[in-house]
């Protein structure tokens, strides 16, 4: 069985998966929530640019430990980042590729920009957006335009205690 790319993000009610300067401080912390078992799930990151910065501003680096981080950019050099491999920019064969490889499934980790990018070569499997409790109003949008249509099918959700709502839906491409 193939891995699946899946796009999984907080988004506010609004449709934002961050506010108006990158920033994320909204998301509330969720007991409910086991992240050791939600990135376990995962040994390959794909993300673009703008998320690879965050990180490196965050922590000094882009590398997450044990998986494998690939950043998609036609601006970042290589020889400046060589704890990821850069990619100029996806295609559904290199994208069909990565499925095939051996492994668990492929996060695709934050970036709006990328999603539409990858949703125009086919290249995301399922989109699992956890709505927060939020308006911001502004900001970076979940799926930014002009981006092509896509017909979802819900395969799951979750009510959690602090009001977020958990939505899995798999993407039917035509």
């Amino acid at each position: 069985m193939a891995r699946r790319i899946r796009y999984q993000v907080a988004a506010s009610l609004d449709g934002y998966i961050a506010g108006p300067h990158g920033e994320f401080d909204w998301i509330p912390h969720d007991p409910e929530v086991d992240f050791d078992a939600l990135f376990n799930q995962f040994d390959t990151f794909l993300m673009g640019r703008g998320t690879l910065q965050t990180m490196v501003k965050q922590q000094g680096s882009g590398a997450i430990p044990g998986k494998r981080v690939i950043v998609f950019s036609r601006t970042l050099r290589p020889e400046n980042h060589p704890e990821v491999s850069i990619i100029s920019e996806p295609s559904e064969k290199f994208l069909n590729a990565l499925r095939e490889e051996p492994g668990k499934d492929i996060w695709l980790f934050g970036g709006g920009s990328l999603f539409r990018s990858l949703l125009e070569v086919r290249g995301v499997d399922t989109i699992e957006v956890a709505i927060m409790p939020i308006l911001l109003g502004g900001g970076i949008p979940i799926l930014p335009s002009p981006a092509p249509r896509a017909k979802l099918k819900l395969t799951s959700h979750e009510v959690s205690k602090i009001g977020r709502v958990s939505v899995e839906y798999e993407i039917q491409y035509e």
